[in-house]
């Protein structure tokens, strides 16, 4: 049954359109990031698989299966090998890992059911989906492919798909959208060209990709003017992979057009010269393109430049994703025989993380690391094929321009995901295997009679179609347990205090299904710690597993802290509050665990090995009035801890202020001269011994020393609101005005703005002006809103008798305070309000008592209402 006057089956159009939709599909489905994608994905790839090998019996063709076929079979093997439950015994031998995770995790909460070697099985299940689905996928383009016809209008669908990418995010940024079509916000990324692709990288990858096609296509097309839409989508993918910023696509993609010219300088140099014209058009063509990526590069130069000079250094790029490969390179080595798992790298690399990050890390963004981990040995052995397969598809006699530029686009992809993730997700995937199969399909070519080039497809062939298609739609059941949606809704439950018996139950069942994933662990962890004593060995005891999976995550060190403290076992608690502000929590000691200290003992186990450290835990110390004691116990010995370390004079420093807090003056001079001989040019130095100077009534001696001070560091802004304050504290209210206009230009933010405001307002009361003192302070506390601010204001206006403005200023105050710290001030308040009452009843009683001030309240009643009655019809 044919359609076409060339003889192409029906079948097949069919076939070439379910791998067009899969093509534009990806992109679609916000670059293959989105999660309901995997479900089209199966259906499309199965039909156009069984459609082009229904296509292939019908017109007596074989079936072919390319060596570049053979990774994604055997890998969809080992993804199913990874799935199969394994008694204890051949766990601990094919995964020692794994098994180690069984026996402390798992086992003591009942679970000691055959586990596979997948440390997140659900994730393992829609990765085989997706590699029987990459299968049938590329299996279906090979048979596809073989009538040219079909072929161009595969590679122009992802030519003209990614141009129509590059119009999109052009359009959203010439109307100053930032969210896709005005509609999705983009919540975790800020991409320079918005289009569905979140990432810009990957976004790079595939414009890439379709580019390179895309000028192959303009190459081999005839004639010369259907050829120019294809060098317009070439012209705009490229300038789009130089919008994105992202530095590895743009650079991979220049690699991919220099190795594009390179191969077709040699295809013109084995012609022997028969090709000419054709080497004139590629030569100008390439030229176009780079013109192109000149302009595209001068648009965006700014950018660009920002971007290259976060990497200008070997230094900068071993702080990039660089240096996580080691970490990759280990975790690898700790899964030699199967891999954790295809897909299980998110929920399982934090046990081998050896460095904190705030970001999670989905993938190891390097295409051999992935497989090493994931697949083990056995899948580096598939790459090795893989890259086999490609140099033979790259040796392949007779490629025309179009395949060279097909081959040249996905070795760029290729290389880019050395430092990316691209392929791991359907739009580049299902894109480089789409061009892939264009490129291996079979060559037709005269046999004798009775001879066979390959399988001739028959329907227990078309029955294995129909299987794979039915296993991969049947492993994305299993597969749509997500890792995201365990984690949400048992935080659900953690959040709305749910009972813990509850909570332990969907916890242990969501564990079951992700054993690797450590916040699991953590979440039931803390709703046992939120029930305090009692709960706190059930706490201890999953935030151990937690911390097993996970040993630089603060909140589960936090956690712990918090279930040792309930069980008494303070050192150990002080010590994991330490080890969570090392693993990143960096809110763990100031913000809890010195509210929870007793003692030096407590103090001493939570600080880290930094002077620095100390230093804010001792002002965070002397911040609490009833704790100056314990503050200078913990400096004495944080100074004989960090003898001889940088950071010491900041220690002596707080000493001394805390000596004068205390009014202990020998004991701050000591310490001042301490800090002297520590660090004798510093400006702190001066500043703290004027402080001394002044406590010891030597105010004219400390003045004189700030004054010079300023004289050696003008503009200095804290010197000179200090000086200021001790000169209006001297009546040197002239003087102090000018200290502050002089500083006034050097002011960088809107709280020293307000400061310089406060203490002008403190001048003009000194000189009277009390009114214009009201401005800058009501000004000061809109720069810079807080109770303190406003309570100024309140004095001020209380001082001019103005005192319902008085109330309402105590009440913008008030509602910045903490609940427990209100009574002073709503007392305040009311004595100000009934002011305002007494005042407003005794000015109407004099009113009341004052003849003529009747007579003119007369006289204007009588005047409104002669104005009444003109009013009246």
């Amino acid at each position: 049954m044919s359609s076409s006057h060339r003889g192409t089956s029906r079948f097949t159009l069919l076939a070439e359109a379910a791998l067009a939709v899969l093509v534009v599909l990806g992109p679609v489905a916000m670059g293959g990031a989105a999660r309901w994608v995997l479900w089209p994905l199966v259906a499309l790839s199965g039909v156009a698989a069984v459609l082009a090998a229904v296509a292939a019996r019908r017109q007596g063709q074989s079936l072919r299966f390319p060596l570049l076929a053979v990774p994604l079979a055997v890998g969809a093997v080992l993804c199913a090998v990874q799935l199969v439950p394994l008694p204890a015994g051949l766990l601990n031998v094919l995964s020692p890992e794994s098994a180690a995770l069984r026996e402390f995790a798992l086992v003591p909460m009942g679970l000691d059911g055959a586990r596979p070697v997948s440390m997140d099985p659900p994730a393992t299940w829609r990765e085989l989906a997706k590699h029987v689905a990459y299968l049938l996928a590329f299996l279906a383009t090979v048979q596809v492919c073989r009538a040219r016809r079909s072929r161009e209008r595969l590679l122009s669908v992802l030519a003209f798909t990614g141009a129509a990418l590059v119009v999109v995010g052009l359009g959203h940024a010439l109307l100053g959208v930032q969210s896709l079509f005005g509609v999705l916000p983009f919540v975790d990324a800020r991409p320079p060209l918005v289009t569905p692709f979140g990432n810009p990288n990957h976004l790079a990858g595939f414009l890439g990709l379709s580019s390179t096609v895309a000028l192959g296509l303009a190459l081999t097309t005839r004639p010369r003017s259907r050829a120019l839409p294809y060098a317009l989508a070439a012209g705009a993918g490229g300038l789009g992979v130089v919008l994105t910023l992202s530095r590895g696509g743009i650079a991979f993609y220049v690699f991919g057009q220099v190795l594009l010219s390179v191969l077709l300088l040699r295809r013109r140099r084995e012609s022997a010269g028969r090709a000419t014209p054709m080497w004139a058009r590629s030569a100008a063509a390439l030229l176009g393109l780079f013109a192109v990526l000149a302009v595209g590069a001068y648009t965006a130069a700014d950018k660009l430049w920002v971007e290259a000079s976060s990497a200008d250094s070997v230094e900068k790029l071993r702080q990039s994703k660089v240096a996580l490969w080691p970490m990759m390179v280990e975790t690898a080595r700790a899964f030699p025989v199967l891999g954790m798992g295809r897909g299980a790298f998110e929920a399982a690399f934090p046990r081998y993380q050896t460095a904190p990050d705030i970001n999670t890390l989905t993938h190891p963004e390097n295409a051999v690391l992935q497989v090493a981990v994931e697949l083990g040995v056995p899948g580096l052995l598939l790459l090795a094929v893989a890259a086999w397969g490609f140099v033979r598809l790259l040796r392949r006699q007779g490629l025309d321009a179009l395949e060279l530029a097909a081959l040249s686009g996905v070795a760029a992809l290729v290389l880019h995901d050395l430092f990316d993730f691209s392929l791991e997700l359907p739009a580049g995937a299902v894109a480089a295997l789409v061009v892939l199969g264009a490129v291996a399909r079979p060559r037709e070519r005269r046999r004798a009679p009775g001879t066979s080039g390959g399988l001739k497809p028959s329907a227990w062939m078309l029955g294995a179609g129909v299987a794979l298609t039915g296993l991969a739609l049947a492993a994305l059941v299993p597969g749509r347990y997500a890792l995201a949606d365990a984690e949400a809704e048992l935080a659900g439950l953690v959040t709305a205090r749910a009972p813990e018996s509850d909570v332990r139950a969907r916890g242990v069942a969501l564990i079951d299904l992700h054993p690797a994933d450590y916040l699991l662990y953590r979440l039931v962890a803390s709703a046992y710690a939120a029930r305090g004593p009692g709960a706190a060995g059930e706490a201890l005891s999953f935030v151990n597993r937690a911390l097993y999976l996970s040993p630089l995550d603060g909140v589960s060190h936090r956690v712990a802290a918090r279930a040792l403290l309930a069980l008494g076992r303070r050192s150990q608690g002080f010590l994991e509050y330490r080890l969570a502000y090392e693993a990143g929590d960096l809110g763990a000691l100031q913000g809890e665990a010195i509210h929870r200290a007793r003692s030096l003992e407590d103090l001493a186990a939570m600080t880290p090995d930094a002077p620095e450290v100390a230093v804010r835990l001792l002002d965070a110390l002397a911040n609490m009035p009833s704790r100056l004691d314990a503050a200078l116990a913990y400096s004495g010995w944080a100074r004989e801890r960090f003898e001889g370390r940088p950071g010491v004079a900041a220690l002596w420093a707080r000493e001394a202020r805390l000596r004068l807090r205390k009014g202990e003056l020998p004991a701050a001079e000591a310490a001042t001269a301490e800090v002297a001989r520590l660090e004798p040019d510093a400006l702190d130095t001066h500043l703290l011994r004027a402080e001394v100077l002044r406590a010891q009534g030597r105010r004219d001696e400390a003045l004189q020393t700030l004054e010079r001070l300023l004289a050696r560091f003008p503009g200095h802004v804290e010197l000179s609101f200090t000086l200021a304050a001790q000169q209006l504290d001297a009546g040197l209210t002239r003087r102090a005005k000018d200290t502050l206009q002089a500083v006034s230009p050097f002011l960088t933010d809107y709280a020293q703005r307000a400061r310089l405001l406060s203490m002008e307002a403190s001048c003009l009361e000194r000189e009277g002006l009390l009114s214009r003192a009201v401005e800058r302070r009501q000004t000061a506390a809109r720069l810079a809103p807080g109770p303190d601010a406003w309570f100024a204001v309140a004095r001020t206006q209380e001082a001019l008798h103005r005192y319902d403005a008085a109330a309402r200023s105590v009440h913008e105050g008030l509602r910045m305070l903490p609940a427990g710290a209100r009574k002073d001030a709503e007392a305040w308040a009311a004595r100000l309000e009934a002011e305002e009452r007494s005042r407003v009843e005794s000015h109407r009683k004099e009113l009341a008592d004052d003849p003529h001030a009747q007579e003119l309240e007369h006289l204007l009643n009588n005047t409104g209402g002669a104005g009444e009655a003109t009013d009246e019809p």
